[in-house]
């Protein structure tokens, strides 16, 4: 038989004792060798997976069943997705699949699993199956994913709490004692990924510099693992704990580094030193052509250009995408569309050698940019600092030929 028919079966076995599980004469002494986890797997090595992921075990032994109830489903082949995710029109569906194939993955890939027991009652693990079962229907699987509100790791706290009966109350711990915002974790999550931090810091604006609670904290994985480690359930007047026993899974073997030519180019040229460098080229361009009075209308062409794409990808987020952290990013204040709208101009002028009042705009705009930077109510990537001094010192530099020719 081949492996897919045998899934298949499988998935057909599962579904069927689901539907056992809804009748009205299941004794709930049955349940008493089910089990329900959380499962947390750590980081891993594509940019999709440097947070981590978060899923339910189902363990029912007398059905010889052991399945995972993925939240975090999605098929990059789908028509126009690059296009959708940027709009944050992303759709994520539930998926179940064998608990030996969910381990074997994760250990292939060298990424730690542990799970966490739930300490439900029968009539718990019922209702959550239930909503299982129920959120699995194929009118139900498919979800609008948001990377900080709904996603791999909220939607099965939510689920688990919609089952129990009482409520679930969250212990503060070092980490939820202090102040954090969603980029704090986003840094912490991506220090050792220098381009895909400077991605992310691209295009998340102020919204993300805000103070979060500890609830918005676990769209983390790792934060809602340790959130669960000290949850207590009351209800009325007992309390008992969330989680009743805690065990890694998969203890994946170390792998090695597999890094192709370009992420290893990318750990040598990290945003910071590739800013500083084409800062250092252009510093040393400009000092020429200002003593050969020569404009290089070529480099501006470049630079105004590039800044003016980069511009419009923030634009476009800010006011198309249903992401709210991507709105009100001051980056726009340096990559802006004037800067490429406006590049013609610029370039007459250049090569007229006549004065270009969007040049002391711009000028005016990136030197209050330099000197209130520690005051922009937005955390920016420092490699930023260089990229804009490279647009200031190339207005800079048109505005003192210019000067010189009409002196």
């Amino acid at each position: 038989m081949v492996p897919k028919i045998k899934l298949f079966l499988f998935i057909i076995l599962i579904i069927s004792s689901l539907h056992t599980a809804k009748g009205e004469d299941v004794k709930t002494s049955d349940l008493d060798s089910v089990k329900l986890s959380l499962l947390t797997c750590a980081p891993g090595d594509a940019i999709y997976t440097l947070f981590g992921h978060t899923a339910i075990r189902y363990e029912n032994p007398a059905k010889k069943i052991d399945v995972i109830f993925n939240y975090g489903l999605f098929n990059f082949n789908k028509p126009n997705f690059i296009w959708r995710f940027s709009l944050g029109e992303t759709d994520y569906e539930l998926g179940i699949e064998t608990a030996d194939r969910f381990k074997w993955e994760y250990d292939f890939y060298g990424r730690d699993v542990w799970q966490q027991t739930l300490n439900l009652t029968n009539e718990e693990k019922l209702a959550l199956i239930k909503l299982l079962e129920e959120n699995y229907r194929p009118e139900n699987r498919v979800y609008r994913y948001n990377f900080f509100y709904d996603n791999c790791a909220t939607r099965p706290r939510d689920k688990i709490e919609e089952s129990i009966n009482g409520k679930v109350i969250y212990q503060p711990t070092q980490d939820t004692d202090k102040s954090q915002t969603y980029r704090d974790i986003i840094y912490q999550q991506t220090k050792d990924y220098p381009w895909s931090r400077f991605g992310m810091d691209f295009c998340i604006g102020s919204e993300g510099d805000v103070a979060i609670d500890s609830r918005k904290l676990m769209f983390a994985p790792s934060y809602l693992m340790d959130a669960f480690d000290t949850a207590l359930i009351v209800n009325n007047d007992s309390t008992r704990n969330l989680v009743s026993e805690t065990s890694q899974i998969v203890y994946a073997s170390a792998k090695p580094d597999e890094a192709d030519w370009l992420e290893k180019l990318g750990r040598i040229f990290t945003p910071i030193r590739s800013a500083l460098l084409l800062f250092i080229l252009t510093a040393i361009l400009t000092i020429y052509g200002i003593k050969k009075k020569k404009g290089l209308w070529g480099l501006d062409l470049i630079l105004f250009a590039s800044a003016g794409l980069a511009g419009c990808v923030i634009l476009f987020l800010a006011l198309f995408s249903e992401h709210p952290a991507v709105s009100k990013n001051y980056l726009l204040l340096i990559f802006h569309p004037g800067q490429i709208l406006f590049l013609p101009y610029i370039i007459y002028a250049v090569r007229k050698r006549k004065i270009c009042w969007y040049h002391v705009f711009n000028l005016t705009v990136l030197t209050l940019f330099i000197v209130l930077f520690p005051l922009i109510p937005q955390r920016i990537n420092f490699a930023v600092v260089p990229l804009a001094l490279c647009l200031l010192i190339r207005s800079l530099s048109n505005i003192i030929l210019t000067y010189k020719k009409h002196r």
